[in-house]
């Protein structure tokens, strides 16, 4: 059986490609904040995890790999949004963001590797955002944890290619996850997780011989500004 390991599993982006990962008989392991007592299945282990934590990220992939010693698939979901501009967020801000959104991708994707590089069809996804590339009003420290996060998945590519260890940055829009849950702007007006998922899996049945680079995916009437 096939392995897959996404941070951040419980809910949004994460738990879309989770359930269908689990549809394609995929043995998955996630971290979260809390485990989800609802969210149950025979494939599914979950590890309670703070991601911002490198001590606690580095100890998540340690269970992972005594359990499941060749892992097919990482997901580096796991984010967190914290609005504001750089001159008026609170004092925190930056490193909460950074520490969840790219030091857990840097310390999982590092702690992982010798799982990643037993299986015969590695595949590394980073979820990154359109933040990656364009910046916003309010944004702040988001979209700089945003914008690094997308660099390290570029060295991460350019690193692993001799490998044979496929690696893809996900750029999603505004997506209808908790992130908006304050909106109160019609659902059709936000992506729906599920087609980040199903992107997903379209890219890993790509040939040996191909990669998706980059998923870039909006809503249909464009960013949310």
């Amino acid at each position: 059986m096939k392995v897959a390991v996404v941070s951040g599993g419980t809910k949004g982006i994460g738990r879309a490609i989770c359930e269908l990962l689990l549809e394609k008989n995929f043995f998955v392991h996630i971290s979260a904040r809390n485990i989800d007592e609802s969210f149950v299945h025979d494939n599914l282990m979950q590890h309670k995890v703070d991601m911002s934590v490198k001590e606690d990220t580095q100890k998540f992939a340690k269970n992972v790999l005594d359990h499941s010693p060749a892992i097919h698939i990482l997901v580096n979901n796991v984010g967190v949004f914290m609005p504001g501009k750089l001159m008026e967020e609170e004092d925190g801000n930056f490193e909460t963001q950074m520490n969840t959104n790219l030091a857990s991708t840097y310390h999982l994707t590092r702690s992982i590797m010798p799982g990643i590089k037993k299986s015969n069809t590695p595949y590394i996804f980073n979820i990154c955002s359109t933040a990656s590339i364009t910046p916003y009003l309010n944004g702040g420290s988001y979209c700089i944890s945003k914008y690094a996060q997308l660099g390290l998945t570029k060295v991460l590519r350019e690193e692993l290619k001799a490998d044979k260890i496929k690696v893809s940055a996900v750029l999603p829009g505004a997506t209808l996850t908790n992130s908006w849950a304050d909106s109160d702007l019609p659902a059709e007006r936000f992506t729906d997780p599920t087609s980040v998922a199903k992107l997903i899996w379209t890219a890993y049945e790509l040939s040996d011989t191909t990669v998706m680079e980059e998923i870039l995916i909006r809503p249909m009437d464009g960013d949310i500004t």
